[in-house]
Order: structure tokens, then C-alpha cells, then sequence
């Protein structure tokens, strides 16, 4: 009975075994919105392994701008900010790539 959890499936056969920050790839990318502001997108993280609205209210913090959290699965942060970004997700243990 230890090998199996609430859902009555073995460890080896359970889909969220295995995955951690490691495994995801994070996407930053910078988008040019009306009257030329910039915007950083933070795309890739899994809303059903990580808290999305607490890394949005950190990231936000560490770049001292606004932002939101769009459908609850990517990040957008007023300015561009890929740099400070990639610096902070790569420290909180994700891996980053610059679009």
C-alpha cells in the first residue's frame, strides 16, 4: 500500500512524479504595445505545480513595476525587463530561455 497514493495508482504511473522546476523551460520574451510601450512576457510555468500569482507578486517586486498575471498562465510585467528576469527565475531554480 505504500506505492500507491489517494488515487489508488501506482508511484512509477503518476503523471505529476518527475516533474519539477528543472524540467520546465520558462519563455521571457518582450512585446511592443500601443503608443511603443514595452511589455515582458513570462510564459511556461505550470500553474497546477506552482503558485502563478505569488512568483508574479515576487518578479514584481524585483523589477519594481506592475503587472498581472494573464489566464492564469503567463506573466506580464510593464517595461522591458528580460534580463533582471532571467537572473530571478534562473535563482528560484527554473531553466530560462530569452525569445
Amino acid at each position: 500500500m505504500k506505492d500507491k497514493d489517494f488515487t489508488g495508482m501506482p508511484k512509477e504511473l503518476q503523471p505529476w512524479e518527475g516533474f519539477n522546476r528543472n524540467n520546465e523551460v520558462v519563455k521571457v520574451s518582450v512585446d511592443k504595445r500601443r503608443y511603443g510601450k514595452m511589455v515582458t512576457i513570462i510564459d511556461g510555468i505550470d500553474p497546477k505545480s506552482e503558485n502563478i500569482n505569488e512568483i508574479a507578486k515576487i518578479l514584481k517586486k524585483k523589477a519594481a513595476s506592475g503587472g498581472t498575471v494573464k489566464d492564469g498562465r503567463s506573466i506580464e510585467l510593464q517595461g522591458d525587463h528580460r534580463d533582471a528576469m532571467k537572473k530571478e527565475l534562473e535563482s528560484m531554480g527554473f531553466k530560462v530561455q530569452l525569445v
